[in-house]
């Protein structure tokens, strides 16, 4: 009997039935992960909730957390510093990771110990990485201070961390040189799926390595830079450990993003209903950026 109803399931006329079964585990998995939770912080944000607590009755409908939040200049300076975090970090990511990848991608000797060198900041865990660059610039004893001071940049240490322009920048540059393996990565998985035809006959032609570049390399790997760009926008506007351990937000949240605020919010002040309002808006712009990215990808790629 069951090995009739196997044998009726790989039938064609039947074989979605069967798709649709192999999928229901994962599908049912990652509403229970994601899905969920991501209604529970819905529902919340419309709620006046300050600690959550199970089996707590439903406090009544409002949308005073949201009326709040549009009038609040402090969350409207919060999406500009993350916007400009996002700019900054993702044109940087791409510029120096496509870089890069041109670099290891032609054959010289110690190609593999280039590779992997640029791959090593990946694998450097962030809170790690963090607390070097944070040593790197600390206004005491830091390096990235001494050589501004040999290199005639400066008279003395410089306070990285007390300075609103000098602490973004600092927590750019840590996101950068966290960031960028992972462009350099994707990119370079993309040179290796162009075809060396394409290159030589460019170069029979009459091509210079500027042209190559520019008509056969950026054009083919459009698609990969397409998804690799939506991917380091979500990582920068999610980050919280290293602008956590870096600055905290500060100075003067000049360097707060939209998941510090949210973290401070829910934590600090024990607002869930307004943090989950924070974080419910971050989802929808990333949902928006990415619509956006993907859409002009796809439209370049045509």
């Amino acid at each position: 009997m069951r090995k009739r109803k196997l044998i009726d399931l790989a039938r064609p006329s039947r074989q979605h039935w069967l798709g649709y079964i192999l999928l229901a585990p994962a599908v049912i998995l990652v509403a229970a992960i994601i899905a969920y939770p991501l209604l529970i912080s819905i529902d919340i944000s419309f709620q006046d909730v300050k600690l959550p607590r199970m089996g707590a009755a439903r406090k009544p409908f409002t949308l005073e957390n949201y009326q709040d939040l549009f009038s609040s200049p402090e969350f409207w300076h919060t999406c500009w510093v993350t916007l400009k975090l996002v700019v900054v970090v993702t044109t940087a990511c791409l510029a120096v990771g496509l870089a890069t990848a041109l670099l290891v991608n032609n054959r010289f000797r110690g190609r593999r110990i280039a590779r992997l060198a640029v791959a090593l900041p990946w694998a450097v865990p962030e809170v790690i990485a963090t607390v070097i660059f944070a040593w790197i610039f600390d206004s005491s004893f830091g390096l990235m201070g001494w050589l501004f001071i040999k290199l005639g940049l400066a008279n003395q240490m410089v306070a990285w961390f007390s300075d609103t322009t000098a602490a973004f920048w600092v927590v750019a540059t840590t996101m950068v040189w966290k960031g960028y393996p992972f462009v350099s990565i994707m990119c370079l998985a993309g040179l290796q799926s162009i075809p060396e035809d394409f290159y030589n006959a460019a170069k029979v032609d009459g091509a210079s390595a500027l042209q190559r570049l520019r008509w056969i390399t950026i054009p083919s790997l459009m698609p990969v830079l397409g998804v690799t760009m939506v991917l380091v926008v979500l990582w920068v506007f999610r980050d919280f450990s290293i602008i956590k351990v870096l600055t905290d937000g500060g100075p003067l949240k000049a360097t707060q993003t939209l998941s510090i605020m949210t973290y401070n919010e829910a934590f600090g002040f024990f607002k869930f209903g307004y943090a989950s309002a924070v974080g419910v808006i971050t989802l929808l712009l990333c949902v928006i950026a990415s619509m956006a990215m993907l859409g002009r990808g796809s439209k370049a790629m045509y």
